[in-house]
């Protein structure tokens, strides 16, 4: 049966997919299993949206809705071209309510450079949902061979984090069910096209790009090496981190390395452009805290994370619940 696990982003969200999706639904787009899907020119994306609270420090179900689509798009180096918005509605959720969130999407559309140009509503009994769903769709105009993908990554690559992680799940959590927790927390989600454009600015060779969300920088990078049989290292001292959010997970007992993130991403860059791509994205306020978190070479493919003292530990999978409905 269905656990909350499989939702995580995860081990079981993996399984999930490679037992029971791909072995009906496979064909070569799908298996690439990159953010969005390319077709020819093209690039595909959807996902549904189903955050709880629905308002959250930083933002909300509406701009998340906006932002995870065209972030998703930009990771494979598409343009957004249009978007899509399918709302499932509760019975009993307040107008003024689905008035504010509507409102935050068009906000996050012009923001990101896109609208919003078909739609769906659907109503349901009292309880059979939790308010408001949204599922978005996006299409996006890949320009030149700027594509990068997850099985392009390559040994002697720079890994590289475009700003502190972890600040979307634990705003999420600060919020959640009056958990008090001490500090200014706030979500990053933001559309981060304009990093991605920053990157494509200044010609630097852009191997792989990856949306940290579900599952956090942990995920990614695991999703990455395996799809490019690689091994990444990563410092543990180099990872930026607030240090509100790294003493709410101390408290919380998560790892800032498997928490959400919304507004930011991941790159693998030839040693050679490292310098170059930092530059470029502390040129933008979104990529102001960009920096270096490790090296990717030949061997087994995964990830290490080499401890302030020098040991390394083998990041792995997260299995189970995490960080429920961050997304």
């Amino acid at each position: 049966m269905i656990l909350m696990g499989h939702g995580s982003g995860g081990r079981l969200s993996q399984e999930l997919i490679a037992k029971h999706f791909l072995p009906k639904l496979g064909n070569g787009v799908l298996a690439e299993l990159g953010d969005s899907a390319v077709i020819g020119d093209l690039a595909l994306t959807t996902d549904a949206y189903v955050v709880s609270p629905r308002f959250f420090p930083g933002g909300d179900l509406g701009r998340l809705a906006v932002c995870g689509t065209v972030n998703d798009l930009a990771m494979v180096g598409a343009r957004p071209i249009g978007l899509t918005a399918a709302f499932i509605l509760e019975e009993g959720l307040a107008l003024d309510e689905l008035d504010r969130i509507v409102a935050s999407m068009a906000e996050a559309a012009r923001e990101a450079g896109v609208e919003i140009v078909a739609g769906d509503t659907k109503v349901v009994a009292r309880g059979a949902a939790d308010g408001v769903f949204i599922t978005t769709s996006g299409v996006g105009r890949l320009v030149g061979d700027f594509r990068p993908a997850p099985r392009r990554a390559a040994a002697g690559d720079a890994v590289l984090v475009s700003g502190t992680i972890g600040d979307h799940g634990v705003a999420v959590m600060s919020c959640r069910k009056g958990i008090p927790l001490e500090g200014a927390f706030a979500s990053d989600v933001a559309p981060i096209g304009a990093l991605v454009e920053a990157l494509r600015a200044a010609r630097v060779e852009v191997h792989a790009l990856r949306d940290p969300t579900r599952g956090g920088v942990a995920q990614s990078l695991l999703e990455i090496a395996h799809a490019a049989g690689v091994r990444v290292s990563i410092d543990e001292r180099a990872i930026p981190v607030k240090p509100a959010v790294r003493a709410a997970c101390e408290l919380l007992g998560f790892d800032p390395l498997y928490v959400a993130n919304e507004g930011k991403r991941v790159a693998f860059v030839p040693e050679a452009d490292a310098d170059r791509a930092i530059a470029a994205l502390r040129g933008h306020p979104l990529g102001a805290r960009a920096t270096r978190i490790g090296t990717a070479t030949a061997g087994d493919p995964g990830c290490d994370l080499v401890t302030p003292l020098g040991a390394r530990r083998s990041l792995r999978m997260a299995s189970g619940e995490l960080l429920p409905r961050i997304c």
